[in-house]
């Protein structure tokens, strides 16, 4: 390379930069309408996070144990019931910190044919529906490297106004100030940077793995979700085509892409396999999310990973 041409190279990738964060900008508003119908839509089964604790608001009776102290039962309730007495829980009132992340790497651009949106724009949607919902149930909700934790109504909104004025988060950011046990959801399509599609797959793991350890050692309670295009793991193509790698530029030109399709779909699958094992091992789930799907019904797959309590996690999440 010549020092005229390595010259250029840092100036083009502001440019690229300062492109891309405005034609993100110019998709956000429309995408946190988007967030906030799905969210009003998933809202109706949202259950929250209930836990028995000293707050003001009642939670649920529950039978009177040996040895608790007796001024607790509710002998109004107890009265309805011969020989059976009650104590009111009443709900804990103590927000939870929820860190998000979407990744914005190029490879994260990409829509097919078979997709209404990009995967970029899905996650986005997602991160800012989530960021609804959490902030109706009175959490706390920051964006790694962006925007620290906001404990408000309209969290969703001043996230997004946030992220207007960022760059493109290519990479995970400064995590230093997720304390101990707070909460991580990350969306991502998870595909590490490389000049090879093998090479790609069989590094995913270690990839991810690096990203995560910082947050596995803080006892960082958390989720991953994967998300997919339909033809990155179906493989829809045929005859003689040009590929394109969003992330290296490298191109690779076949004259059977059919003949690629059996090598290359059990390859994606070993990868979709690889995240998922790599979450069970820290103690996080793995949501798998296509992009031809609705976006509600990946918030209601989160859900349940959040309200089913996986063995580092606490809460529901």
């Amino acid at each position: 390379m010549s020092p005229s041409i390595g010259n250029m190279a840092a100036p083009a990738r502001s440019h690229e930069l300062i492109a891309r964060s405005r034609a993100r900008a110019a998709l956000i508003p429309d995408l946190l309408v988007e967030a906030q119908r799905v969210a009003s839509t998933v809202f109706a089964g949202w259950h929250g996070r209930k836990r028995r604790g000293s707050g003001e608001d009642f939670w649920q009776f529950r039978h009177y144990t040996k040895g608790e102290n007796i001024a607790s039962i509710d002998w109004r309730r107890s009265a309805r019931e011969e020989n059976q007495y009650y104590i009111r829980d009443n709900e804990l009132q103590a927000s939870q910190t929820i860190w998000l992340w979407v990744d914005e790497s190029p490879s994260m651009l990409y829509q097919s044919n078979g997709a209404n949106v990009s995967k970029q724009s899905r996650a986005l949607v997602l991160a800012f529906a989530m960021a609804e919902l959490l902030s109706r149930s009175g959490e706390r909700v920051g964006l790694i490297g962006v925007q620290p934790p906001i404990s408000h109504r309209r969290a969703a909104e001043q996230l997004a106004n946030a992220l207007m004025l960022a760059e493109p988060q290519i990479q995970l950011g400064n995590t230093n100030q997720i304390s101990d046990f707070s909460n991580v959801i990350l969306f991502s399509d998870f595909l590490p940077k490389s000049d090879t599609l093998r090479d790609s797959f069989d590094e995913a793991e270690t990839a991810t793995t690096l990203a995560l350890k910082q947050f596995n050692t803080n006892h960082v309670r958390g989720h991953l979700v994967q998300i997919i295009d339909p033809a990155e793991q179906n493989f829809p193509f045929s005859g003689r085509i040009e590929f394109n790698d969003p992330e290296t530029g490298t191109k690779i030109t076949s004259g059977s892409a059919a003949a690629m399709k059996e090598d290359y779909v059990a390859l994606f699958k070993a990868h979709t396999n690889s995240i998922r094992k790599l979450a069970q091992q820290i103690g996080w789930s793995h949501t798998l999310h296509h992009t031809d799907q609705l976006a509600s019904q990946a918030l209601l797959n989160l859900h349940m990973n959040m309200s089913a309590g996986h063995s580092n996690l606490s809460g529901g999440l």
